[in-house]
């Protein structure tokens, strides 16, 4: 049996590691001509997604890529004394197993668990999609699967053919992050530096011994008008929004001259109600990211991955069956994951000075509180801070999938 995956970043590889693993013939196909190695930023993997990882065979390699960043120190504009925070505490809290990986890292680690077994297509993408998935390629080619899967992302071209235009499923929930790689001249080595300011916050983080990231969010009262690819425009964004901010602020903005990698994008929550039409679906943001560095999308992704190849392997490849019991099974997870996220955007960049003080204030409770005691704390409750160890994974491996879906079905 044939699928067909639209992207080759997280979801996309997990998704093509199972669904080979259970006999089905998977391509993959990018737009990108080679495997993307954009800079991209931090993501997290928490206790479900690093069992799936361990599952996956790859988790010594995802282990030896963590950042390794280990303390904090928060500045607050107007304010000379800084904040030291320890995130072994605040990690402890919401995850028992955690690992903070940078995307390309682990896009990479996903790409060579899969290259020798997965029919990787670069430097393509699909043109249309028709109900029995003849699908026609920018290329020019065409060709007929039995199942298209799209992978490829918040900006999804899978789902724009299938459900429509974007717009109608995105919902903004008042912030935006930009990432930028930047040299890491403030030697700091397991070390991650912010300064935070009503509606804006920056930091750096070490990544590798000469490489550091630089983050920015920043909350506006409505939506920017630019379009996700016209890099300068964003860059002129970003400059006007830390216009007036001190600290190493100005140097990090210079670097947007010459940095090898940029990121930009609002932080948007995507709502659909289902995420499977005929015989396509959609899986990782694609399908339901909450919204990028608030929700765990990244975690929710690999999750996502992991259920729908083990629900297509239960039901022998029939989507009528599988695609809702796929959605039924992390339904709950992605509803969650979204109001957990609107909740993070508005906590995370401070909206007034109250807002601020309180931020400050819980990073000073959280230094003096015992780690078993804020860890205690936060499994009261599984729709905070700890939604993403909540959820119990099925084990797909007794599945008694049927070994005629391998390639010659």
């Amino acid at each position: 049996m044939r699928v067909l995956i639209s992207g080759a970043s997280v979801a996309g590889p997990a998704l093509a590691y199972w669904l080979t693993r259970y006999g089905f013939a998977v391509t993959v196909v990018e737009r990108a001509p080679a495997l993307r190695k954009t800079g991209g930023h931090a993501v997290d993997l928490f206790r479900p997604a690093m069992d799936i990882v361990e599952k996956m065979g790859v988790l010594e390699q995802v282990t030896a890529k963590k950042t390794g960043i280990e303390r904090l120190t928060m500045y607050r504009e107007g304010k000379a004394r800084p904040i030291e925070l320890e995130l072994r505490r605040v990690m402890s809290a919401v995850s028992d197993r955690h690992v903070e990986i940078m995307r390309d890292d682990l896009s990479e680690i996903f790409y060579d668990a899969t290259r020798h077994d997965v029919d990787y297509v670069f430097g393509d993408s699909i043109a249309s999609i028709s109900e029995d998935c003849e699908v026609t390629f920018d290329s020019g080619r065409t060709d007929r699967f039995d199942l298209v899967v799209g992978a490829d992302g918040l900006h999804s071209n899978v789902r724009r053919l299938v459900f429509g235009p974007e717009s109608d499923f995105t919902a903004w929930i008042g912030a935006y992050l930009a990432v930028v790689s930047v040299p890491d001249d403030l030697a700091l080595d397991g070390h991650t530096k912010v300064i935070a300011g009503v509606g804006r916050m920056a930091g750096v983080g070490a990544v590798h011994s000469d490489d550091a990231r630089a983050v920015f969010l920043f909350r506006t009262p409505r939506e920017l008008d630019y379009h996700h690819r016209d890099v300068p425009r964003q860059q002129q964004l970003l400059r006007e929004h830390f216009e007036g901010m001190g600290w190493e602020v100005p140097r990090l903005m210079a670097e947007l001259e010459r940095t090898p990698a940029f990121y930009f994008d609002s932080i948007t929550q995507l709502r659909m109600d289902t995420w499977s039409r005929g015989r396509v679906t959609l899986v990782g943001d694609a399908g339901y990211c909450p919204g990028p560095a608030v929700g765990g999308s990244t975690s929710l992704a690999v999750v996502g991955a992991y259920v729908l190849a083990g629900e297509l392997a239960t039901y022998g490849g029939d989507h009528t069956r599988a695609f809702p019991a796929y959605e039924a099974e992390i339904g709950d997870y992605v509803r969650r994951s979204r109001t957990f996220a609107v909740n993070a955007a508005k906590k995370l960049v401070p909206g007034s000075r109250f807002d601020l003080w309180a931020l400050a204030a819980i990073a000073r409770l959280i230094n003096h509180l015992p780690v078993a005691l804020t860890t205690a704390a936060a499994k009261i409750s599984s729709k905070g801070v700890r939604l993403h160890d909540s959820i119990a994974l099925k084990d797909y491996a007794s599945t008694p999938w049927p070994r005629s879906l391998s390639a010659s079905s």
